[in-house]
């Protein structure tokens, strides 16, 4: 059953009224006032510490290294020498590291880093049998056991008391 036509319908003849062409389908827009903009403040902020933070940790990535020369086949030949002529030329210094971490400078115990610094810096600027001068090489001779951040002092502490050579051995029967 259909309805009765209602007096709007009868008027246009059962056609719905047409929409009012003057009425936006989009409501208007208001004037942009800036608390619509985008506030660029914590983009900056967090540029500015990500700048700070890869600056740091480049300074960081910077070492001291102490440069180690890559030995040649023939001047390896040459040059073979065993532990105990190097033990008995007066120019060597002996670092000797035993399995506890002990540190020995021509067989007198240091007991710090800085007392190894003094030691070295000492042996370095006595001379030894005949010679004229201080021994200016160093032989570290460690223990397999010991801890490598002692080895590394050992080094260091050469390389900043200004010794020419430095010479780096591992040494497990030499009863430490």
């Amino acid at each position: 059953m259909t309805e009765p036509p209602t007096t709007a319908d009868t008027v246009t003849g059962g056609h719905p009224e047409p929409a009012d062409v003057s009425a936006p389908l989009i409501p208007p827009r208001e004037d942009k006032s800036d608390e619509d903009d985008l506030d660029m403040t914590p983009m900056v902020d967090v540029t500015f510490l990500l700048l700070i933070f890869f600056m740091i940790t480049a300074a960081f990535s910077l070492q001291k290294s102490i440069s180690f020369p890559t030995p040649e086949q023939e001047e390896n030949a040459a040059q073979a020498r065993t532990l105990q002529e190097v033990e008995e030329d007066f120019d060597y210094v002996i670092v000797e590291i035993h399995d506890d971490d002990s540190v020995f400078v021509d067989e007198v115990e240091a007991s710090s880093k800085q007392d190894l610094l003094e030691k070295l810096r000492d042996a370095r600027d006595t001379p030894k049998g005949s010679s004229a001068r201080g021994p200016s090489n160093l032989l570290v001779m460690a223990h397999p056991d010991c801890r490598h951040e002692t080895v590394v002092m050992a080094l260091d502490a050469g390389n900043a008391v200004g010794m020419e050579d430095v010479k780096l051995t591992m040494a497990e029967d030499s009863g430490y």
